[in-house]
């Protein structure tokens, strides 16, 4: 009762300040607040370090006159400061330049229906169980091997909110949701030697978090892990990234394939559309209404209706991202990806990591990268990184100090597998993947 109440009363604030702003003179106006409760508590040797909690809510409106624009916020939801709130979004917008693609989304594209998606699983926000938590994962960590020598924290978040949009098309609606986190980082020590390694676990439902104990025990396993990592020769190998971090191959494709890189010809990918730009097996599908998942969302942040869509089919580009602003640029509708992705589904062709480390043989399986050596309009890609030799597909030593280099489009077509192990604490759900060669810069 009391969600449903906080939701009716930020939908009635959306609601006045958008007919404040027609009253005022705008011929178009949006407004969304979110508003969020919840708890950070972090400890560090088995001490508190942190407790926090938060009440985060801030309403913004953007406002057209014409074709001008002008934006403003308020935490304040009384009717003066609304008003007040839309006053000076009307006066912005007199001095902001005419723009023939501004303006709020085609009505014809905005959420008729809206999908539960079931992300809303309250929790009592309880500081002491919060802190049990993260004392507890913490203490398994460095009771787990006597090299773990020290630690960079534990940490368990929650927290629980709700979030609504409204327009001048008649458009208002709004959704609960509620994350849960828990991590742990350590530090692993072999005489001179120390690496930092961690774990994590986050969820729409607090229950279904891991354990302390398997995140304590899992952040531990990882420091060790890397501990007396050797230098790997300079050369052209096979790469393959591990799970946690092959999302990020993935980033740089979304990144590509965006209205706002597209319109402004900063993208490696531009008139790439119907073309082929991964291998014919890979597809990625888009499930934007997953039950609980992380990345779920019944509508985008402009209210455009999310759907379910194909991205990439058997390698082939079938969908530029476009927001309402950017696709008026390009002369494209809005597809919903107004604040991101949503839940990409890439194609797997490996059981697990072990199977395509036997299909990669001899190479290196990255697990951190380091540094921002990519660029968007090229698609020159070089990062350090940091990860583990392999040798007949199986892991022989880690590696550390050296970088990675190639092209993304040359990478996106010579990616060979993905591994059915997929990673789902995001809003790209992929295994691990396999790249047939890179350049690694080693001693």
């Amino acid at each position: 009762m009391q969600m449903k109440q906080q939701l009716q009363e930020i939908q009635d604030a959306v609601a006045e300040v958008l007919a404040l702003a027609k009253t005022k003179g705008a011929t178009q106006a949006e407004a969304s607040m979110s508003k969020v409760q919840g708890i950070a508590v972090s400890a560090r040797m088995q001490e508190v370090e942190t407790v926090e909690f938060t009440n985060d809510g801030g309403l913004g409106i953007s406002l057209y006159v014409g074709n001008k624009k002008g934006s403003a916020s308020t935490a304040d939801l009384s009717h003066a400061a609304l008003e007040l709130t839309v006053s000076k979004a009307i006066e912005i917008a007199k001095y902001t330049e005419e723009d023939p693609c501004n303006g709020i989304a085609d009505k014809e594209l905005l959420a008729n229906d809206i999908p539960d998606c079931d992300l809303y699983h309250p929790e009592a926000l309880d500081t002491q169980a919060g802190l049990a938590l993260a004392l507890e994962a913490e203490k398994y960590a460095l009771d787990a091997d006597t090299r773990v020598t020290n630690s960079d924290g534990a940490s368990y978040n929650a927290n629980i909110g709700c979030r609504v949009y409204g327009n001048s098309h008649g458009f208002l609606a709004g959704y609960p949701s509620s994350r849960y986190s828990l991590s742990c980082v350590v530090i692993g020590q072999d005489g001179d030697d120390m690496q930092r390694d961690y774990a994590y676990t986050v969820d729409r439902k607090a229950n279904r978090l891991l354990s302390a104990e398997a995140i304590g025990k899992e952040a531990a396993e990882q420091a060790v892990a890397r501990l007396g990592a050797q230098k790997v020769n300079t050369g052209k190998y096979p790469v393959m990234f591990d799970k946690q971090i092959a999302s990020s191959i993935f980033g740089h494709l979304v990144s590509a394939i965006s209205g706002g890189s597209l319109y402004r010809k900063s993208s490696f990918l531009l008139d790439s559309l119907d073309t082929q730009i991964l291998p014919d097996w890979l597809t990625i599908k888009e499930q934007p209404h997953l039950p609980q998942a992380l990345a779920s969302t019944p509508f985008d942040h402009e209210g455009v209706a999310t759907i379910d869509r194909t991205i990439v089919d058997h390698g082939v580009l079938g969908l530029y991202l476009m927001t309402t602003y950017s696709g008026r640029k390009m002369g494209l509708p809005s597809t919903g990806h107004a604040g991101g992705v949503h839940n990409w589904q890439v194609s797997t062709t490996h059981t697990d990591q072990a199977a395509l480390l036997k299909e990669m043989g001899t190479g290196v399986l990255v697990t951190e990268l380091m540094g921002q050596g990519v660029n968007g309009v090229t698609g020159d890609y070089s990062r350090g990184a940091a990860g583990y030799w392999v040798e007949n597909g199986v892991i022989q030593y880690p590696i550390s100090e050296f970088t990675i280099a190639s092209n993304l489009k040359d990478m996106f077509m010579n990616i060979v597998g993905i591994s059915a192990d997929i990673e789902t604490r995001g809003s790209v759900f992929t295994g691990s993947l396999l790249i047939s060669e890179m350049q690694i810069a080693g001693e």
